[in-house]
Parts: structure tokens; C-alpha cells; sequence
């Protein structure tokens, strides 16, 4: 059934792994004060939206903050929560839990490129995943290809659910990587993708049966 469904995206609230700068991607790292209020405010600010249902990484920090949201929530009886490995930040393999910089320095610097902007600036988001992969003495992390394989199937999960109709709201919180991917594949260049999304900022995507279109992104009021 061809249908297009406007997607509230909001990046999880803020978790200890996001203040000690750590790739966290498939770990799990609590929501600290400061996140649980990042999910109330975003919360608040979606209260009136009527969701036909959500989705969400089967992390706590996205639990956590979707049930959040949908607990705030006026317009109707909770929509139906959804959990899905699909919706995963990429997976950092080897370098889950490691410093940021550093993970990122092992990955670019053999390419010139020693730092995630630099990488992102000379070549893309994309090819941060290919390096990182590179990198991991395990070759675990996820590549580009095999990110975005995953990733593909959460969108269909949504296009494939019967109960969502042309022209309904769903709820899907996400993570920082993964909107700045979702960024540089369907943004048009329209957005700067060296500053990471702010916890508990919305992005709208329109999801249509075979694209997604950005209609806003990293909002937070």
C-alpha cells in the first residue's frame, strides 16, 4: 500500500557515556539527570501529537526515552512501543566504550584524516564506518554497507506495519551517529554535519514507500 508517514525523530536524552565522550553504539549507558530531562522536554513539546505508533533501538537509553515521551503524551492512549535491533547506532566494535578522539584517530590518521570531522570533511560519514572497520583489529564494526543493510530493514518494519496509514505521525527515537548518517544521505548538503544532534532534539523526516525526505532537523524548541 503506498503511504507516507512523517517520521518524529528525537536523539535519546543524554546519557554518562555522552559526557565522557565515549562511542557507545551498541553499549548501554544510563540516561543521566540531565537526559531525563532532555526526554521529559521532548516530551512536553510532543504532548499534543497523535502517534500512531513508535519505535525504538532495543537500548535503555532509547527505551527509556521513548517511553518517556509517550507517557507525556494527550492526544490518545500510548501508541504501541516498537523495539528493534534495526534501530541501533552503528556498531563501533572493537572501540565500543572507547574515547571518541581516540577511536576516531586509529581509524582516520593511516588516511591523513585523524580526527571524525576531518574524515567526514575529506571523504564522508560513510567512509568514518569503512575506517573504523578497518581499524578494528576484530572487524566487527559495522562497515558502511552493512550499517545501512541493517538499518533499511527499521524503515521497512515502519512501511510494512499495517496499523500505520497514509498521512499518520510515528514516533522513532534515535541516536547521534545515526541521524548525522540519515543527514548526509538524504539531506540534500542542506546541513552541517560536524556538529553532532543535541539529546533530545527533533528531526522530521517524510517516509515515503521508497525514500525519506528531511523536513526538519536538530530542533529543540
Amino acid at each position: 500500500m503506498d503511504k507516507q508517514v512523517t517520521l518524529y525523530v528525537v536523539r535519546h536524552g543524554q546519557t554518562y557515556f555522552n559526557i565522557y565522550n565515549k562511542l557507545q553504539g551498541w553499549s548501554n549507558s544510563p540516561l543521566t539527570e540531565a537526559g531525563i530531562a532532555d526526554a521529559k522536554g521532548a516530551g512536553e513539546r510532543l504532548r499534543d501529537v497523535q502517534f500512531a505508533a513508535a519505535y525504538c533501538s532495543d537500548t535503555t537509553r532509547a527505551e527509556q526515552t521513548a517511553r518517556t515521551i509517550l507517557a507525556a503524551n494527550q492526544s490518545q492512549p500510548a501508541a504501541q512501543l516498537t523495539t528493534a535491533p534495526f534501530f541501533r547506532e552503528e556498531f563501533y566494535g572493537y572501540y565500543e566504550g572507547t574515547d571518541m578522539a581516540q577511536a576516531w584517530y586509529v581509524a582516520g590518521a593511516p588516511h591523513g584524516v585523524p580526527t571524525f570531522k576531518a574524515i567526514e570533511e575529506k571523504y564522508s560519514i560513510g567512509t568514518a564506518k569503512d575506517f573504523l572497520k578497518e581499524a578494528d583489529p576484530f572487524h566487527q564494526a559495522e562497515n558502511n554497507t552493512e550499517y545501512w543493510a541493517r538499518v533499511d530493514q527499521g524503515f521497512d518494519l515502519i512501511r510494512n506495519n499495517e496499523a500505520i496509514h497514509d498521512g499518520d505521525n510515528v514516533l522513532m527515537i534515535s541516536h547521534g551517529n545515526t541521524l548525522l548518517s540519515l543527514m548526509e544521505r538524504y539531506g540534500q548538503d542542506q546541513f552541517d554535519l560536524s556538529e553532532r544532534p543535541a539529546n533530545g532534539s527533533l528531526t522530521k523526516l517524510l517516509l515515503t514507500p521508497d525514500d525519506i525526505q528531511v523536513l526538519s532537523y536538530n530542533q529543540k524548541d
